[in-house]
Parts: C-alpha cells; sequence; structure tokens
C-alpha cells in the first residue's frame, strides 16, 4: 500500500493534489515549538522540499513544547536535528536544516527559491521581515504566533494583505515565551493548524488560506476566525534592517543601555534611552536608525518621534542581525 493511501483516498487530494504536495518548496523559519508539529505534519504528507532555518540550539527549557527534540540533543542546532527528524520520517523528500538566523541580508534568497513559506519563529522582526520580504515577491506567507494559553494563524501576502495590513502598529506587549511563560499543547494546536493552511494552499483548496485569521484560546478551548481580503496595506512603515546594512550617512541611535548591551549595535551608533529619544534633533541628510534587542522598543520609539522626523526611519534588531 502507498505511503499516501490514506490521504489520497480524499477528494480533495487524489492523485493530483499528492503530485502537488510532492512538488511543492516550503521554507519553514524558526525550528522550534510551532515548527515541532508543522515539519512532521508536512514531511509525512510528502512535501516535496523544505528548507529548515534557525540560528538557534536545543535548550532543556523548551522541551516541554520543541517536541521534535530529546534531552540528548541540548546544545544541538535546531535546524540540523529538525531535518534530520523529517528526514527520518520519511526518506523520499528533500529535507535541509540551515544553522542561520533570518536577517534583512538573507531573507530575499530564501523566500525566492521556494512556494510557501511558514513563519514558525518567536521573534517581532523576524515575522515582519517575512512579510516585507513574501510581499515584495507576491510569495504566500503562513504566519503563527503563540504566547500563554492564546495564539493565532493567518494567511498572508501572495495577493492577500501583508502583516503589516492587520497589524501595522507596535504590539502592545513586549513579552515573548522567555519571558511570560507558554503552553505546549497551545502551541501545539496552532502549529498544527499552521501546517494544515500551508497544505490547503499547496492543494489549493477554497476558500483560500490567504486572508484567514484563526485565533485560538487554550483556556475556553475555543478558535475564531475571520478574513481581512480588504485590509489596506499601511501607507508607511518603519523597515528592519540589519547593523551591517547601516553606513556613515545614517544617524544611529542604540536604546540599550551599557548593563543590557556591553558593545552597541553598531560602532558609530549613539546610546540614547527611550524616555530622551526627542531629544534627537532631526538631521534632514540623514535617515534614523533606531536599535533594540527585538526591535519592539525601537519600533516605539519610532512612532514616537515620526511626526518631528522628515527623513525615514529603520528599525534594527540586534538579536536578528
Amino acid at each position: 500500500m502507498s505511503r499516501y493511501a490514506r490521504q489520497t483516498l480524499l477528494p480533495e487530494v487524489g492523485a493530483e493534489g499528492q503530485a502537488r504536495l510532492a512538488a511543492a518548496r516550503v521554507l519553514v523559519v524558526g525550528a522550534g515549538g510551532l515548527a515541532a508539529p508543522v515539519l512532521p505534519l508536512l514531511a509525512g504528507a510528502g512535501v516535496g522540499r523544505i528548507t529548515i532555518v534557525d540560528g538557534d540550539t536545543v535548550a532543556l527549557s523548551n522541551l516541554h513544547r520543541q517536541t521534535l527534540f530529546t534531552e540528548a540533543d541540548c546544545d544541538r542546532p535546531k535546524a540540523e536535528i529538525a531535518a534530520e527528524r523529517c528526514r527520518a520520517l520519511n526518506g523520499e523528500i528533500d529535507v535541509t536544516g540551515q544553522k542561520q538566523a533570518l536577517t534583512c541580508e538573507n531573507a530575499s534568497a530564501l523566500v525566492a527559491g521556494v512556494d510557501v513559506i511558514l513563519d514558525c519563529a518567536d521573534s517581532y522582526a523576524a515575522s515582519y521581515i517575512l512579510s516585507d520580504t513574501c510581499l515584495a515577491q507576491g510569495k504566500p506567507l503562513i504566519s503563527a504566533s503563540v504566547l500563554g494559553l492564546a495564539g493565532y494563524v493567518g494567511g498572508f501576502c501572495g495577493g492577500a494583505p501583508s502583516l503589516r495590513a492587520l497589524f501595522p502598529d507596535a504590539p502592545d506587549s513586549g513579552a515573548s515565551c522567555a519571558t511570560a511563560g507558554v503552553l505546549g499543547p497551545v502551541v501545539g494546536a496552532v502549529g498544527a493548524m499552521q501546517a494544515q493552511m500551508a497544505m490547503n494552499l499547496i492543494l489549493g483548496l477554497q476558500p483560500s488560506p490567504l486572508g484567514q485569521m484563526i485565533q485560538y484560546d487554550g483556556r475556553t478551548l475555543r478558535s475564531t476566525g475571520f478574513r481581512f481580503d480588504d485590509a489596506p496595506e499601511p501607507n508607511r512603515c518603519f523597515r528592519f534592517v540589519s547593523a551591517r546594512q547601516l553606513t556613515a550617512d545614517d544617524q544611529i541611535v542604540d536604546l540599550r543601555d551599557e548593563n543590557e548591551a556591553p558593545v552597541p549595535a553598531h560602532p558609530d551608533a549613539r546610546r540614547i534611552t527611550p524616555e530622551k529619544i526627542s531629544e534627537i534633533d532631526p538631521n534632514k541628510g540623514k535617515r534614523l536608525a533606531l536599535c533594540c534587542a527585538s526591535g519592539l522598543r525601537a519600533w516605539r520609539a519610532a512612532e514616537q518621534i515620526q511626526p518631528d522626523w522628515p527623513g525615514e526611519i529603520v528599525l534594527v534588531a540586534a538579536s536578528t542581525s
């Protein structure tokens, strides 16, 4: 019996759908909690080519939700271990693990070589970098996020509005899984929905997952959804750039103090706390680059100073540079 017999029995799949899955090229950014259900489900379904990008290593404190890994994997590269697990599950597909963080410098090339992009990264900067890149290239993005007992997954770009169209402003909270906590089954549930949205997209099922948002509450065990097909793109936005992309023509501000970041994001950076950001004198000849760890403080500072700044403002997330 064929490996895929149980899914090709479905009229939504069949031989034609299975051929689509086999021909699909998928990029998964982040090999942590969301990827734990995403990767085995896509690999098991026969998605032909999967590229996994993650610059981190396996940590014991993450194993409650990053169930692709074992205690023996601690301190080993997530992307490489995840690729090994997928290859062990299905030897018929091509799976590559790349130990590198997604940045403004490598995003364009990574996205250009695939058909579908899955954002499984626990990073504001990575999500918006992916969305900006996918919007520019017309590639579909399935993006998900989980914190505490709740999360969401949505289909963006590829003809649908981008992440910025739905979330144009800086997030209200700077909390992350590391600071606020997260429950493993919630991550698993949202990750499984993310894999389903990717499969629906590859198979061409209707309604399209692009332009669809699903929110899941693990406390009440309820999910809600809505479509955002007509959400307008913002007139302006603050792009993320890498510290290596900054030049002598930029006015560079690092919002972190020396205790947080002994080495600034750039040698030419001036240290200013977010509370004093309004004291910067606008210089019409320079682009303003605001730097912090995740990009969130920089984004909020940019929103504060933007009405008085005549030129472009860009953001640098030191954790992805």
